[in-house]
């Protein structure tokens, strides 16, 4: 059976054909393939073992679902496509450089100026070390968050896969410091900034925050 980390190789024409016809409702003057196709191969690294294809797919069947509640949908989507698109879990500024790579490639693209700002601005939220305050930045990390409320089998696979991407790092370590990661999350009142998700996943996220800390610190 086809896993959803490879929906991007193995079905280019459906989301490339959604990514095209974003860029081209933000303005885009040129044609994106080539956009399109770095950003493709980038999800699909190998190292990826949470961060990859699966979780873009993800985020856009959870932006889909979900309402706008006062954001621009459009920009929002774009953040989702290039917040990841740089992913080395041994470096930092991962976030910063995925920004940078969007505007280089919205303005590649001939989207105006300020939409690329604003998509860049997205990503940066995307960090979540500091809480969005604006409709736009909600829904974007909210969307990105999500995962933390899923069944406890789904958060409990993420979690798995988020260790696997960390492997290098020693287990005594990794406790302490995921552990300290999922308390900043169970500190924040509330967790998701959107309506929409925090009626539908905050009480599972904190059950699932609580259980993983548990275990860390077991």
């Amino acid at each position: 059976m086809e896993t959803v980390d490879n929906l991007i190789l193995s079905h280019p024409q459906h989301l490339a054909a959604r990514f095209a016809t974003l860029l081209r409702r933000l303005g885009a003057t040129t044609p994106v393939d080539e956009v399109y196709a770095a950003l493709a191969a980038a999800w699909n690294e190998p190292h990826r073992v949470y961060h990859g294809a699966s979780h873009l797919v993800d985020c856009l069947e959870q932006l889909d679902g979900a309402p706008a509640e006062g954001a621009d949908r459009m920009v929002v989507e774009a953040a989702l496509w290039f917040h990841d698109a740089v992913y080395n879990p041994r470096a930092t500024g991962n976030e910063t450089r995925s920004a940078a790579w969007a505007s280089r490639a919205m303005a590649q693209a001939g989207v105006p100026s300020p939409t690329g700002s604003e998509v860049a601005r997205l990503i940066l939220l995307t960090r979540h070390t500091v809480p969005a305050a604006d409709p736009a930045g909600n829904l974007a990390c909210d969307v990105d968050l999500s995962i933390l409320g899923r069944e406890p089998e789904r958060f409990a696979e993420f979690e798995r896969r988020i260790r696997a991407e960390y492997s290098w790092v020693a287990e005594d370590t990794y406790r302490a410091v995921r552990a300290d990661i999922l308390e900043g999350f169970l500190r924040r009142l509330p967790l998701f900034l959107t309506s929409h998700f925090r009626r539908k996943y905050e009480c599972q996220a904190r059950l699932n925050i609580v259980g993983s800390i548990r275990s860390l610190k077991g």
